[in-house]
């Protein structure tokens, strides 16, 4: 018996850059009314997931930044951060490849300049962003740094196989194919779903993971029930023990209607 659902948001719940259907909101608000957990699992900052959680009606902790934080309104349950010093050395390494860097600094959105990268990604979340130099902030608090590359995800992809001999001390994931994260070793969905599991008292097989971008393998992982998205990429699917129809076509809906009836 499923007890608890933890899912990715965008491609997943949400249609790229836009809305849930109305089928996606009727079938979460009846997973809770069953008693299961229903949780959201993304790289997203804090506020913005936590949006989406009141827009679906939840009552659960938010995960957020990849597994870095997790909050339940005001109470902080989880966190892992970068150093101030794991985080000069991704500026560094960005500059060298003058690639667009966002910085979240205790959950507030930081780039040094205004450009396209900033205002797309910013527009397409709806979430607002600060300009600073990244030296005049004090980076003491990190939860992520995205490096963002809209026109060469070729080079997203070359950099998720070469940086993580480079910084191995971090967690570094593609979360789409424009965007590859940076974080704390312990700063992944899986890590943050272990963590609810013996919080809740909930076992791995009684846990659905769902998702559809690479960074939710970590996510899948965690689950006994492990779904992909029938848009997921092709190295996702072969994390999954089952493949659902895509995000347009109401996908995490059948898959809750063949799992949690």
């Amino acid at each position: 018996m499923i007890k608890l659902v933890a899912t990715d948001i965008d491609g997943t719940l949400l249609v790229p850059e836009g809305n849930f259907t109305e089928n996606v909101k009727k079938c979460v608000k009846n997973l809770c009314a069953k008693g299961i957990k229903v949780v959201l699992v993304t790289g997203r900052m804090n506020a913005a997931a936590t949006l989406i959680a009141q827009d679906l009606d939840l009552d659960t902790p938010v995960v957020s930044y990849q597994g870095g934080l997790i909050k339940y309104k005001d109470e902080t349950l989880y966190e892992r951060c970068l150093t101030p010093d794991q985080a000069q050395k991704v500026i560094d390494w960005a500059n060298s490849e003058n690639i667009h860097l966002n910085l979240y600094n205790d959950d507030i959105l930081y780039s040094e300049k205004k450009c396209y990268e900033i205002e797309r990604y910013c527009n397409n979340l709806h979430t607002e962003y600060k300009v600073s130099a990244f030296g005049d902030i004090k980076k003491d608090k990190v939860n992520k740094l995205l490096a963002i590359d809209y026109n060469n995800p070729e080079k997203i992809d070359r950099f998720e196989r070469e940086l993580p001999k480079i910084f191995p001390d971090l967690y570094i994931v593609k979360s789409t194919p424009y965007f590859l994260e940076f974080s704390n070793k312990e700063a992944s969905k899986y890590c943050a779903v272990q963590f609810l599991q013996k919080y809740w008292g909930i076992s791995e097989e009684e846990t659905l993971t769902i998702g559809d971008q690479n960074n939710d393998i970590a996510l899948l992982k965690a689950g006994g029930v492990r779904v992909a998205m029938g848009n997921a990429t092709d190295e996702l699917k072969k994390v999954a023990n089952y493949t659902t129809d895509t995000v347009f076509n109401d996908g995490f809906v059948k898959a809750m209607e063949n799992f949690c009836q």
